[in-house]
Parts: C-alpha cells; sequence; structure tokens
C-alpha cells in the first residue's frame, strides 16, 4: 500500500518565496545555510513504522526517520523549524525548510544573530553543509 494515497494532507503552510527574498532588502549583513540531511532529524513513531515499509531482495526494512518521498514531509519539517527558530523568525532569521538566513540590519549585530541561530542548531543536534553555506555577504542566493 502506497502510504502516501492514505495519508491524510497536512495544509501547514510554507512560506511565500517572494516575502521571503524581500526580507533580505535593507540589511547589512546577510548568511545563508543549508541544514544537511533536516528530514532525517524527525523520527517516525514506532507505531507508524511498519506502514512504511519497503522491501528488497534480502529483507523488509521499516523506516526510523521520515523519508525525504512521504507526503508531508515539507509542512512536517517546516513545522519544525518554524519552532525551533520561533522567536527568530521575521526578525534575525528567514527559513524555508531546510534554507536559512540570518540577516542583520546592522552588521555589528551579525554575530550574535549567527551564534543564537548555532546554539539552536546545535540543541537539535542538526549539522550544516558548509559547501552550501556563505557567511557574512551582503548580497546572495537563498534558495539555491
Amino acid at each position: 500500500m502506497d502510504v502516501n494515497k492514505v495519508c491524510p494532507e497536512d495544509c501547514f503552510p510554507l512560506p511565500h518565496i517572494d516575502r521571503l527574498v524581500e526580507a533580505t532588502a535593507g540589511n547589512e549583513l546577510l548568511s545563508f545555510m543549508d541544514i544537511v540531511s533536516g528530514y532525517n532529524h524527525i523520527k517516525v513513531h514506532s507505531d507508524d513504522r511498519e506502514k512504511m515499509a519497503f522491501i528488497t531482495n534480502q529483507r523488509t526494512y521499516c523506516y526510523k526517520v521520515m523519508p525525504f518521498r512521504l507526503k508531508n514531509a515539507c509542512a512536517t519539517y517546516q513545522r519544525l523549524v518554524n519552532k525551533m527558530f520561533a522567536e527568530q523568525l521575521g526578525k534575525s532569521m528567514e527559513v524555508y525548510i531546510d534554507d536559512m538566513l540570518v540577516k542583520s540590519a546592522r552588521a555589528e549585530d551579525h554575530i550574535g544573530h549567527l551564534k543564537t541561530c548555532f546554539e539552536i542548531v546545535n540543541k537539535y543536534k542538526m549539522k550544516l553543509n558548509p559547501k552550501k553555506c556563505t557567511f557574512r555577504v551582503t548580497s546572495g542566493e537563498f534558495f539555491g
């Protein structure tokens, strides 16, 4: 059975990309970051694991963490990062799924904003992809 066909739609709203891009205007410094394998930080409840089983030539496996292909993965992950960064969103940060922006209207505040972001990322035991991070720039590409 395809779990995506029987799973109800999660209508949790994703941020509007246009609004996020506009949020970069007027800031002296920006830092762009990407969380590595973010979906793998969301555990599947033990009662639901067998519902997402898959078969190989050798045996049957069950996901212990949320797979990327799950219908509501984006909404579930966005809900998590919104909760993680609730106090920073719209002020010193913007987040779109696993893409993060730390923004500072004043350059002297940027290190403090980054420190707060890193503390939250560490608290949730997440990792950043250094190849997709750009720190302390005046402009850049948010979703790429």
